[in-house]
């Protein structure tokens, strides 16, 4: 089992950790509370610092109450932390669009990262053509 570094950034918070027998995912956590206008972008901070392996890479999405619960949007879909990302001032941050006026309160559970290995080096070969059947074109399955 690997060991991840972590630094904490804000007192107050939880210790990362999976939620047992649930998600492989780890919740992260407003490190402030922060007050939002309909329309307003911020970077929340979430309180830690990590120190990944060679070889991996971090991924932030919300969670899936977070829209409903605060009408923000992570406005890059998913975040991607790589591990040259690791220093101790290096603090992950959600990036949040509000669609609505919202507060969100120190502590709130707003996202959540897996970690996974990078993508092995890939050699791409252009070709005229390519074996298998179509299946009907982006957007067309389940029709």
């Amino acid at each position: 089992m690997e060991t991840i570094l972590v630094r904490y950034l804000a007192d107050g918070l939880p210790e990362l950790g999976y939620v047992d027998g649930k998600s492989d995912w780890v919740d992260l956590y407003a490190a402030e509370t922060v007050t939002l206008s309909a329309g307003d972008f911020l970077l929340i901070p979430l309180g830690v610092a990590i120190a990944l392996p060679d070889g991996y890479e971090a991924h932030i999405v919300p969670r899936s109450s977070t829209f409903r619960n605060y009408g923000v949007l992570q406005t890059n879909s998913m975040g991607v932390v790589d591990n040259s990302y690791r220093g101790g001032g290096d603090e992950w941050k959600f990036p949040a669009y509000a669609t609505r006026d919202t507060t969100i309160e120190k502590g709130a559970r707003i996202c959540q990262f897996r970690i996974v290995r990078n993508q092995p080096a890939l050699r791409f070969e252009a070709v005229e053509h390519l074996d298998g059947p179509n299946r009907g074109g982006f957007g067309s399955t389940g029709k």
